[in-house]
């Protein structure tokens, strides 16, 4: 019937909303409230993605692996693999003003993407590692799709509940206070290098999360999967639409990012073969107009930073 198929499509597109939602929430971390311009996400991803498919998958004959270990401690080591990548790209990198930062964590993720795709031993290079476990996949396809949906969401509302206490801790206090004013923030006793790096390496860990989460949905991983306009570039414009310093704008930004990227491949595949490919190229279109809007109208994001929100109405009143 057709309203399974839009049930299970809806319950597809929900996954995906979660695991992206764990990605803007890493990068809210480190932009949004350490104002750390990461252009190297999908890096991170990956990283994740494939420690856990190592750890978790079974023995293949060519390459490391087969450890067969619980996907748990896939997910576990997919946050320590991706934190233990950071730490040195932040201890090197964090030194430099936001554009060289930026600039150093694309060529970062580039590396990570070109050892992906040429070391059989380690990655099975450009075939990938398939018969990657997943939670409950032994139960029927609705079934097994909609207790997926409830471990993602399990997940992320744990991040999301972890990160929020942190921000409204002094810690968050003296992360945006790095932020907003270094110079201050050192001349108060901070110790700005260090609470930087922690910044970066525990967002890090939070996209290494999120990249094993998809490969444990897909069964499988392959270089074509760390795609940086989608796996970058793409959660740039989730959280800057959203509210850049929210985190429930964040995953607003996720969701409306996701469904209008969805919903117009769902349409473009209606037209006919020859347009049809043409026609993918108006979602990013569609994407990038959206973001115009909001930029012009509402630079802040549709849920901004609580305390830029509170000094926004102040403004207007005055």
């Amino acid at each position: 019937m057709e309203w399974i198929g839009l049930l299970n499509y809806a319950v597809f597109m929900a996954i995906f909303i979660g695991i992206y939602a764990l990605l803007a929430i890493g990068l809210n971390i480190q932009w949004g409230f350490t104002g750390l311009f990461n252009a190297g996400i999908a890096g991170f991803f990956a990283v994740g993605a494939y420690v856990s498919a190592i750890l978790t998958s079974p023995y293949a004959e060519g390459r490391i692996g087969g450890f067969e270990m619980p996907v748990v401690i896939g997910w576990l080591g997919a946050m320590v693999a991706a934190g233990a990548i950071a730490w040195p790209i932040g201890k090197v990198c964090l030194r430099f003003r936001s554009d060289y930062l930026a600039i150093a964590t694309i060529g970062v993720a580039e590396i990570i993407r070109l050892v992906i795709k040429s070391e059989d031993w380690l990655t099975n290079s450009a075939r990938g590692i398939t018969d990657i476990p997943r939670p409950f996949g032994d139960l029927p396809y609705v079934q097994s799709q909609l207790a997926y949906l409830a471990i993602v969401a399990a997940v992320l509302l744990a991040a999301y509940l972890l990160v929020e206490r942190q921000i409204a801790s002094p810690w968050g206090r003296m992360m945006r206070a790095i932020r907003d004013n270094e110079t201050a923030a050192r001349a108060m006793g901070k110790d700005v290098p260090f609470r930087r790096l922690e910044a970066f390496v525990f967002g890090a860990a939070l996209m290494g999360l999120g990249g094993a989460l998809f490969a444990h949905l897909n069964r499988a991983i392959t270089p074509e999967a760390i795609d940086p306009m989608v796996a970058t570039f793409l959660v740039w414009i989730m959280l800057i639409l959203g509210g850049s310093g929210n985190n429930r704008g964040a995953i607003l930004g996720v969701a409306v990012v996701w469904i209008i990227w969805s919903m117009s491949e769902i349409l473009t595949d209606r037209l006919p073969a020859e347009m049809a490919v043409k026609a993918k190229y108006i979602r990013v279109f569609l994407i990038g107009l959206m973001l115009q809007l909001v930029l012009r109208f509402r630079p802040e994001g549709i849920l901004p930073e609580r305390q830029r929100e509170a000094e926004i109405s102040t403004d207007s009143a005055k």
